[in-house]
């Protein structure tokens, strides 16, 4: 699709749902063996500013299937990680690279390296949104359900960067989106407000205390950690605020008989998920985990222009 080529993706908000079906319908071509995209002698560069398994790993099996290469700027063995602005930065990878991932705390630096390039950047995370794991997330319930329009995915826990994104992406793909949050984690009310706008009447959103009224009747349990990256001095205070939002057996009984389980990972079992539910037999995780590289070899086509 022409309208994704050279295009930034910082937040789910910046698709359309015509752009969003057509990544997920080029991912699962790409899964089943469909179609085979290439982009020969096309460059990704990775700035990652985070620590990073599955985001790192997805991103560079997907661009090395396409047929192009990967470059890991390291912050700590480039200027990056010295203080050079990045404005500077972006102008100068801009003439190197064919398209960038960045990983890093605030969504103001995705932003300004958006505003000095010419080539795609994309969001890899930020503290407030996370639009690549969502599209994995997405493509997983498509798989599961064969349609996304009508569900409810009910996400459970910190009103953090994943759920900002699965509100975005869940309201622009005609999902319900239930987010039960204790009260003072709730997920950013700009957030909600662009939801509203991507909506458009198809679905509905609900930010709500109560957990157990938010899993009733749903088709995906989600939920993340309990502290995200740079709040691990927090978990142990957390814990017992967090605990009426686990993951566990009752939350499956009231759940939809054919509810699936999802996680974007790293898990800590035995807090936000049970080791039961996480290995059981309603767990689509390590699918979702695999569509990752899926989803981002989808995107880095299209934004690349092969598909």
């Amino acid at each position: 699709m022409a309208a994704l080529t050279g295009r930034n993706l910082l937040s789910l908000a910046d698709l359309s749902l015509e752009e969003m079906q057509h990544l997920l319908t080029t991912a699962a071509k790409i899964k089943s063996g469909e179609i085979n995209p290439q982009c020969p002698q096309k460059i990704l560069g990775l700035v990652f500013k985070k620590a990073s398994t599955r985001t790192r790993v997805s991103f560079s099996a997907a661009m090395y299937k396409l047929g192009g290469q990967v470059i890991d700027l390291n912050a700590n063995l480039t200027q990056i990680g010295r203080g050079e602005s990045t404005a500077d930065t972006a102008r100068v990878l801009d003439r190197y690279l064919d398209v960038l991932a960045i990983r890093t705390f605030e969504q103001a630096e995705v932003e300004e390296f958006a505003q000095y390039s010419t080539i795609p950047i994309l969001n890899a995370l930020t503290d407030l949104e996370h639009p690549c794991q969502i599209l994995a997330d997405l493509l997983t319930v498509q798989e599961e359900f064969g349609q996304l329009k009508g569900l409810t995915m009910t996400y459970l826990g910190d009103g953090n960067n994943v759920a900002h994104s699965l509100i975005l992406g869940c309201a622009l793909v005609g999902m319900n989106v239930r987010i039960a949050t204790p009260k003072g984690y709730e997920p950013d009310p700009a957030i909600l407000t662009k939801a509203e706008k991507l909506t458009q009447g198809n679905s509905e959103v609900v930010v709500t205390t109560d957990a157990k009224a938010a899993v009733e009747g749903s088709h995906a349990l989600y939920t993340d950690v309990w502290a995200s990256m740079g709040q691990e001095d927090l978990a142990e205070t957390r814990i017992p605020i967090f605990e009426p939002y686990q993951i566990n057996e009752a939350a499956m009984v009231i759940a939809d008989p054919k509810a699936i389980v999802l996680h974007c990972l790293p898990a800590h079992r035995g807090e936000e998920i049970t080791a039961a539910d996480m290995e059981g037999k309603q767990s689509r995780i390590w699918d979702e985990a695999e569509n990752r590289m899926h989803a981002q070899q989808a995107l880095l086509a299209a934004v690349l222009g092969a598909v």
